[in-house]
């Protein structure tokens, strides 16, 4: 997606996709036996909400810092997910066939979650980069001045 087009978290591919995961990982906590309601299936469906849910606070906090912060926690929260899927599963509570669809969004959402923070580390450097630039084009004058001579024996030499 590109940038220009990106007014809020919504508009991101990962915050969609982390949506459809959250979506199926409620339907999957919802065929967990009554005893696992505030057990597993609790822990699943929290894990769940926190993948779009840390991708939309970080990019509505508006700093790249925060935002990778809050991205990190998202990536956690895709292994937290796979992996109480994976002992609901084992567990006999669900199988994997009913499990594909899910796995298949843990990876995309991993994906774009990794993604959008290599994103958001380029333009951050970048921007430093920016600032770098600038300082030396502001102290170059009053360096130029101090190493004169010595500039002039080196090019001359």
């Amino acid at each position: 997606m590109n940038a220009e087009a990106i007014r809020s978290f919504r508009d991101l591919d990962a915050w969609q996709v982390a949506m459809e995961l959250t979506m199926c990982a409620y339907d999957l906590a919802k065929r967990l036996p009554a005893t696992e309601r505030f057990e597993l299936s609790g822990q699943i469906r929290k894990a769940a909400v926190s993948v779009p849910a840390n991708i939309a606070e970080g990019q509505s906090c508006g700093q790249d810092g925060r935002f990778l912060n809050h991205l990190g926690i998202a990536q956690g929260s895709v292994g937290e997910l796979d992996t109480e899927l994976e002992i609901a599963r084992r567990l006999g509570f669900i199988t994997s066939a009913e499990c594909a669809e899910a796995a298949k969004l843990l990876e995309r959402s991993g994906q774009l979650i990794h993604g959008l923070a290599r994103s958001v580390r380029r333009r951050r450097l970048e921007r430093l980069g920016n600032q770098l630039c600038l300082v030396a084009l502001l102290l170059l004058p009053g360096l130029l001045l101090v190493f004169r001579e010595r500039l002039l024996i080196f090019f001359l030499a």
